[in-house]
């Protein structure tokens, strides 16, 4: 275990109550419910809400330099009025990359906990009680899963399921594999089981989660090898279960078996997220990323061959260390050709330890700005060409929270779009057939159709 040399600090009271603050991917979401859960088996429980609770846990993504001054920030605000504070604990990928140094720079963190290491969060807690350091990023080579509750009943139709974690690939841009380790893929068993667990409790729609999601290998319950199309094909056996996803997908492990499992599997939505990154192949090289634009277009006709009706997503950095005007323009390019439905886009953010941090020729911010604007641009007027493509279609919603007026609930379409429609007789969970009456920039309209969902 990690240790630094903070001193001792006074006991604490064992908390009774938390809260869980998770940023940055799914994943974290994901983790930020284990975590919980596994509190609950401790026996504490969720705080109320607008209630304080005794233990705050930040839950932390590293991506971005942004999202690690907000943890800073956050961890200032948690002193109350009256200078008490909860214990707080730094969890994920920012306590991963940084260690002990996030006590040296906020004294008054009490736990720093890796994203590989929370299964052992009790034992912390414990010892932060004790006044004793409580920080571990050990990366165990023993997957930490086993160690965790069972799933527990869901509040939400929809759930996350981690399948593996980690990445091999190291582009040169991202902490990910110095944060999660190696790519571990978990087993069969363990995630058909914790599949059928989470549609025992509630959820029909579960979304398979990976840095490198398929990539993820394994051996089925009868010892054969398996791909992440084997494994869909599983899941889509669980007869509760309606839907299947998963994010985020590398293009060099787009298989064959998993395309084609978008034209088989009723299950699986009609939505691919696979980034691209950048359009220009020199660019993609510096970023260390094992595709070419070409290679990328060509899997992306593949899939929609497979699945016409198919909406791609997908992540693009602008402004990486020596992107010139015309490389960036072969971006743009690209952009026109796949055409997305929606799409992420930051502006290149150096992290520290990572190759791309000590290239030469980083670009200026104000390029920056100009280049994702024009970026973001193109991106939104193609989400809302897509939108008000969906106008007219008569589509199955899964309802999944409430809307902001009375009656009114949203769902997702297939293609991961937000649907409001007005039913006030239906609750949350049900899959009701929709006719999709109008489309703005990010969400859309329904009213119900004669029949219900199966």
């Amino acid at each position: 275990m990690n240790r630094n040399d903070t001193p001792r600090k006074p006991a604490r009271t064992e908390p009774k109550t938390f809260h869980v603050k998770s940023f940055g991917c799914q994943m974290n979401v994901y983790d930020g419910e284990r975590m919980a859960e596994m509190l609950g088996t401790q026996g504490m429980a969720p705080a109320a809400e607008g209630a304080e609770a005794d233990l705050v846990i930040l839950n932390t993504c590293h991506i971005r330099e942004k999202a690690v001054d907000k943890v800073y920030s956050d961890i200032g605000r948690l002193t109350r009025e009256d200078g008490t504070r909860p214990m707080i604990a730094v969890a994920g990928c920012v306590a991963q990359a940084e260690g002990g140094e996030i006590q040296r720079r906020a004294r008054n963190v009490d736990i720093v906990v890796g994203p590989q290491a929370y299964h052992r969060l009790p034992d912390l807690i414990g010892k932060a009680g004790r006044g004793e350091a409580a920080v571990d990023t050990d990366m165990p080579l023993a997957s930490k899963f086993g160690a965790l509750p069972a799933r527990t009943k869901q509040a939400r139709p929809t759930a996350f399921l981690t399948i593996m974690e980690g990445c091999d690939k190291f582009c040169t841009y991202c902490v990910v594999p110095y944060t999660r380790g190696a790519e571990i893929s978990r087993s069969w068993n363990a995630i058909v089981d914790e599949a059928k667990a989470l549609v025992d409790g509630g959820a029909r729609e579960i979304t398979l989660l990976g840095q490198n999601v398929n990539a993820w290998t394994g051996e089925d319950d009868r010892g054969r090898p398996q791909g992440m199309d084997g494994l869909v094909r599983e899941l889509a056996k669980i007869a509760d279960l309606k839907r299947i996803r998963y994010t985020t997908s590398h293009p060099n492990d787009m298989s064959d078996g998993l395309i084609a499992a978008h034209g088989e599997v009723e299950k699986l939505m009609p939505f691919l997220h696979l980034p691209v990154q950048a359009g220009n192949d020199r660019i993609l090289k510096a970023m260390n990323r094992s595709h070419s634009a070409e290679s990328y277009l060509r899997i992306i006709e593949r899939v929609r061959e497979t699945r016409p009706d198919i909406a791609i997503s997908g992540d693009f950095i602008v402004g990486f260390p020596g992107e010139t005007d015309a490389e960036f323009e072969d971006t743009l390019r690209i952009v026109e050709q796949v055409r997305y439905a929606q799409c992420y886009s930051f502006k290149y953010s150096p992290r520290p330890g990572t190759p791309a941090a000590d290239m030469d020729h980083q670009i200026p911010a104000e390029v920056m700005d100009e280049r994702l604007a024009r970026l973001q641009a193109l991106l939104n007027r193609q989400q809302a060409e897509f939108n008000a493509a969906t106008v007219g279609r008569t589509t199955a919603i899964l309802l999944e929270r409430k809307g902001r007026h009375p009656g009114q609930l949203i769902g997702k379409s297939p293609w991961l779009q937000s649907v409001v429609v007005t039913a006030p007789e239906l609750s949350i969970g049900d899959m009701v057939e929709v006719d999709i009456v109008s489309a703005g920039p990010n969400s859309l309209a329904g009213e119900l159709s004669r029949r219900k969902a199966a």
